[in-house]
C-alpha cells in the first residue's frame, strides 16, 4: 500500500546519480571552526520506530548567582546545510521534494541514505555537525539570553519518548531501564525540571492549545495493517514540543 501510495501521489523515490554520488563523498566533519558539544550528554527523544534522529536536547541547573531556580539549556539540530551546498545536485533533489515523507514502513528521505540516516541523524557515540541555540531562562521560564552556533556533538544516546516517561514517571524510583538508568539524575531529572519552568511560562503566555491525536499504525509481518489507534500521550512530548517552541 505505501509504494501504491508513493506512485498514484507522485511521490520522487529515486535520486539523481550526481545527488548520489555527493551524498556518498561527505564525511564525517571535524571540528574545525565549529563549538566542540561533544563532552555534553545530549540526548534524542522520538517514537521507538523513528528512522532518522534529527534534534537532540540537554539542560542544567543555572550555576549563576543572579539567576537562582534558574536553567541552561541546549537545542541542537543536525546541520544539513554542512553538506547540502545551494544550488548543488543535492539542493536540487531537496526542493524538488520540500520534506520526507512519513509511511508505517518505510520514509521517502528529502535526503539520500548517505545523508538522511547517517551524516544528518544524530546516532549515538558518532560526532555530527549540528545547529545549536543555548538558552538561558530563569526559574519561571523567562527566557533571558539566547546564543546560536554551529556545533560538533556527539549524541549520548538514543531514547524513545516511552522510555524517558517511564524513567521518570514515580521520580525519585522512576522504572528505568538499561538504557536511562544512568541517565536519570544528570540527563532526564534536569530535563524535566526546565520543562517545568517552560510549562509555567506558557501557561502564563496562554497560547493557543492545539491537541491533534497522533495515530499510530501497527503492521504485521506482511505488510498487513493490524490496527489504527491514536498514540497515548506522555509528558515526554511536551517536553520536547515546550524545547522546541522556546
Amino acid at each position: 500500500f505505501s509504494a501504491i501510495a508513493i506512485q498514484s501521489h507522485g511521490i520522487p523515490s529515486k535520486f539523481s546519480a550526481a545527488a548520489l554520488a555527493q551524498a556518498e563523498a561527505a564525511t564525517e566533519p571535524e571540528l574545525g571552526r565549529r563549538e566542540d558539544l561533544r563532552e555534553l550528554p545530549l540526548v534524542t527523544i522520538d517514537p521507538v520506530e523513528a528512522r532518522d534522529f534529527d534534534d537532540a536536547v540537554w539542560a542544567a541547573a543555572d550555576d549563576d548567582g543572579a539567576n537562582p531556580g534558574g536553567f541552561r539549556l541546549l537545542v541542537a539540530i543536525a546541520d544539513v546545510a554542512a553538506y547540502v551546498a545551494v544550488g548543488s545536485a543535492l539542493d536540487t533533489e531537496a526542493r524538488e521534494r520540500g520534506n520526507s515523507v512519513y509511511f508505517p514502513d518505510r520514509v521517502v528521505a528529502m535526503l539520500p541514505e548517505a545523508l538522511s540516516n547517517e551524516l544528518c541523524s544524530l546516532k549515538p557515540g558518532r560526532d555530527r555537525a549540528c545547529l545549536a541555540v543555548w538558552m538561558t531562562i530563569d526559574a519561571d521560564g523567562r527566557l533571558h539570553h539566547q546564543r546560536f552556533c554551529r556545533g560538533l556533538m556527539r549524541s549520548a544516546a538514543r531514547l524513545s519518548y516511552q522510555q524517558v516517561q517511564d524513567a521518570h514517571d514515580g521520580y525519585p524510583g522512576g522504572n528505568p531501564d538499561a538504557a536511562t538508568k544512568a541517565l536519570v539524575e544528570p540527563v532526564i531529572k534536569p530535563l524535566y525540571a526546565a520543562f517545568r519552568a517552560l510549562a509555567f511560562e506558557r501557561s502564563r503566555r496562554q497560547p493557543l492549545e492545539l491537541v491533534v491525536p497522533e495515530m499510530r499504525v501497527k503492521l504485521d509481518d506482511a505488510g498487513r495493517i493490524l490496527s489504527v489507534a491514536p498514540r497515548p500521550p506522555l509528558e515526554s512530548h511536551r517536553l520536547i514540543e515546550e524545547f522546541m517552541v522556546a
